[in-house]
């Protein structure tokens, strides 16, 4: 038998993988138990005076944006002292160095006031609680603000104090102004310790804060200001805002503008109004018309809002004109630029219309019209005569449209462009000679690229009939226009070249057909463009040939630029050769013609070109008829005069009431402060003006009275009273001096001296 291995024994283990699996389990569950007592939030009591809009489980606690904790329970107070709701948060561990007794809690909710609207994110979001960290003791209990505390005073910005006698419709929020821009705001307001006045706290933008200085003055520019009496009434507003809300305006005074920096720790006075505050900036303006203005009453007016006041009068030793000192309000300061416009406003009734009409009540006053901003600053003005012809303060595109007839046109009448309305009509008026009507189009600035130079208007109102043996053709731009008139466009040439020119003028063609019908268009240039305006007709032995379709200035300002469209024999009238001249009425003693154009208006004559000369599309107009252009010869000189008065190319030069020269040309000085009138003697009375000759206007009548020494009227010629007139004398030897040379210049006196008059040199003139 095989001797076999014994076996070998070995006492059986306690231990069983399977005993793993429940102390995974009981790591597993002290960690989460840890992480729970570690991740727990701190419980907060808050104490509201009401619960609205506050809910269990939903509202949260918020700062800077971020969910911070969250209401897990609300009910009432049963402490017995009835403080209202108590609400119970659990907010995350990281806020316990803030729980604080300052810190302030409060419900943030949305809110429309005066001062504008707040909390506008709660309507997505709802309302939720948020808080100010304070300093203080260890707190878990708090009592919440009704509403949002004040702006700290350490925030990064301007601390300042006002004080007022009274409060007006100032409130939390409301703007704080500089120029019409918001750079702060109003943070509270309380009684003074005298209990006398009120300390409105406020605060300024850090961006901003340079701009309060030590002699700053502050005025309540709240609401509206009505101050009135027998003579008028004065309203003022700071802006829209401000009647709204309230505000607060601030200016440095333009004379202490080199003010040190402001002390915050000094309080300011809060001035009752702008005038009270007195912080307006000095400006001049040169008056002709000065009827009816009050030194300290008359307002300064920018589309009805008042910017500024009439402070002094000074009328001119002549007493035919003023100049007026104004004082205008700081927010408008960077208006005050050359280009500029002022005039005086007053009830007027003309061939244009009533305007002016609410002068009637509120009296005479001086509007505004603000220049090109960017312009050089500018402090002196010289007053128009009238107020600017268009409003170009709206945006958009503006346009000037004349028609023979307004048809059913009126204020508020649309503006078509293939049937969508892309405007309306603005004003409409007679122009000054009641010839034409002018209307005042305003283009929407998303369809302002529609026009351009190739654009043709028309009268689209009412219903259009054609008839004929195939049938009755009706048709009407729109229902719209049917009702109440319009006008409709169309631009052929969409990449044609839009005009520079801030108001272009086009003509309101009387249909469709006539608007768009064809012709050659050329381009006519003149030294003068007086009389002459879209419509203006280009005829030929009587017959009409052409119309002006509109003016512009060139680049230099040196000549008027016509575009003309010529419909009938364009083939031979654009062509070398061909002239063109104006055709206006004359009178004189000598001469009287073309009366009909008293009833007409203007024209251009065109004599044609032969057909065998070379294309041409750019003429100059010539200075008259071509039987009647003189020879430029003779003796050119310049007269310097401080206005242009009646004087105009072709009026005459007189010696001894003879007619010697004429006036060929005018223009501004280089200083743009005196008129230089260029003037041609004729060559044989050319050494009538030497070095010592004095020139003086002499249009109209001078009268000259006395109680005792009568009335002396005196003209220097029935021709000069009519179309104005320059007369000029030279003095005997030896003052006379030696012969003028071309181009010398001479001032123009306003009138004779009786001196002048009695000199009576022999000078031999060439034959």
């Amino acid at each position: 038998m095989t001797d076999l291995p014994l076996a070998k024994t070995r006492p059986a283990s306690t231990w069983s993988a399977i005993w793993i699996l429940p102390l995974l389990a009981l790591l597993i569950g002290g960690w989460l138990a840890w992480r729970a007592y570690s991740d727990a939030g701190i419980q907060v009591e808050l104490v509201f005076s009401t619960g609205d809009g506050i809910q269990a489980g939903k509202t949260e606690l918020m700062y800077k944006g971020m969910a911070v904790g969250k209401v897990t329970a609300i009910g009432l107070d049963d402490s017995g002292q009835g403080r209202g709701v108590v609400a119970t948060l659990e907010v995350n561990k990281e806020l316990e160095p803030y729980l604080r007794s300052g810190t302030r809690f409060w419900l943030v909710r949305p809110s429309v006031t005066l001062a504008g609207i707040s909390g506008l994110e709660t309507l997505v979001s709802g309302n939720y609680i948020t808080f100010s960290p304070g300093e203080g003791e260890v707190a878990r209990s708090f009592t919440a603000l009704d509403h949002e505390p004040p702006m700290g005073d350490e925030v990064p910005g301007l601390h300042l104090t006002l004080k007022a006698e009274r409060l007006g419709s100032l409130n939390r929020d409301s703007p704080v102004f500089y120029r019409q821009i918001q750079v702060g705001r109003v943070k509270s307001y309380a009684l003074g310790e005298d209990q006398s006045t009120v300390e409105v706290k406020v605060f300024i933008e850090p961006t901003y804060a340079h701009l309060v200085r030590k002699h700053t003055r502050f005025w309540n520019a709240s609401g509206i200001s009505v101050d009135a009496d027998l003579s008028g009434f004065k309203l003022r507003s700071e802006s829209l805002a401000s009647i709204v809300a309230g505000g607060i305006a601030f200016a440095t005074p333009e004379h202490r503008k080199d003010s040190p920096p402001t002390d915050p720790s000094l309080p300011f006075r809060l001035y009752e109004s702008y005038d009270e505050a007195q912080a307006g900036i000095k400006v001049t303006v040169r008056l002709n018309d000065f009827d009816g203005l009050q030194e300290g009453r008359t307002p300064v007016m920018y589309k009805g809002i008042q910017v500024g006041l009439l402070k002094t009068l000074e009328i001119a030793p002549s007493l035919a004109g003023a100049t007026a000192e104004l004082t205008i309000n700081p927010l408008a300061e960077v208006y005050l630029v050359e280009g500029t416009e002022f005039w005086v406003v007053k009830p007027s009734i003309s061939l244009a219309g009533i305007t002016g009409l609410e002068a009637l009540v509120k009296g005479n006053y001086i509007a505004v019209r603000p220049g090109e901003p960017g312009s050089p600053a500018a402090r002196s003005f010289v007053a128009r005569s009238k107020a600017p012809p268009l409003d170009l303060g709206a945006p958009g595109l503006h346009l000037v449209l004349v028609s023979e007839q307004l048809g059913s046109l009126e204020v508020g009448s649309p503006v078509l462009y293939r049937q969508i309305k892309v405007g309306s009509v603005q004003s409409y008026q007679l122009r000054h000679d009641g010839g034409q009507i002018l209307l005042g189009v305003h283009i929407e600035p998303d369809y302002a690229h529609l026009v351009n130079s190739s654009t043709r208007f028309w009268n689209a109102s009412g219903i259009t009939l054609k008839g004929g043996l195939s049938g009755v053709e009706v048709k009407s731009e729109s229902l719209q226009t049917l009702l109440a008139g319009g006008i409709a466009f169309d631009t052929p040439d969409p990449e044609a070249a839009s005009s520079s020119r801030q108001v272009q003028r086009f003509t309101l063609h009387a249909n469709r057909d006539s608007a768009l019908q064809l012709g050659v268009p050329i381009t006519l240039r003149l030294t003068d463009g007086d009389g002459l305006q879209p419509g203006t007709l280009v005829r030929y032995k009587g017959l009409e040939v052409g119309r002006v379709e509109h003016l512009r200035l060139s680049d230099d300002l040196q000549e008027v630029i016509l575009e003309t469209r010529i419909t009938r024999a364009a083939e031979q009238i654009a062509r070398e050769g061909s002239r063109f001249w104006v055709v206006k009425p004359e009178f004189g003693l000598t001469r009287t013609a073309n009366l009909g154009t008293l009833v007409s208006g203007q024209y251009l004559e065109v004599q044609p070109s032969e057909l065998g000369n070379a294309r041409r599309t750019d003429f100059r107009v010539l200075p008259a008829a071509p039987n009647q252009v003189r020879e430029e010869n003779g003796l050119r000189v310049v007269l310097s005069a401080p206005r242009l008065g009646s004087i105009k190319p072709g009026v005459q030069v007189s010696y001894r009431e003879v007619p010697v020269g004429r006036v060929v040309d005018f223009e501004l000085g280089p200083t743009s402060d005196r008129v230089l009138i260029h003037v041609l003697i004729e060559p044989r009375y050319a050494p009538l003006v030497r070095s010592g000759s004095r020139f003086w206007n002499a249009s109209g009548i001078g009268v000259d009275a006395g109680l005792f020494r009568g009335v002396k009227v005196r003209t220097e010629s029935l021709e000069a009273l009519l179309e104005g007139g320059i007369a000029f004398a030279t003095p005997n030897n030896p003052e006379m001096g030696g012969p003028a040379l071309p181009g010398q210049t001479f001032a123009l006196f306003d009138e004779a001296e009786e001196a002048w008059l009695q000199w009576a040199p022999k000078i031999v003139l060439e034959q």
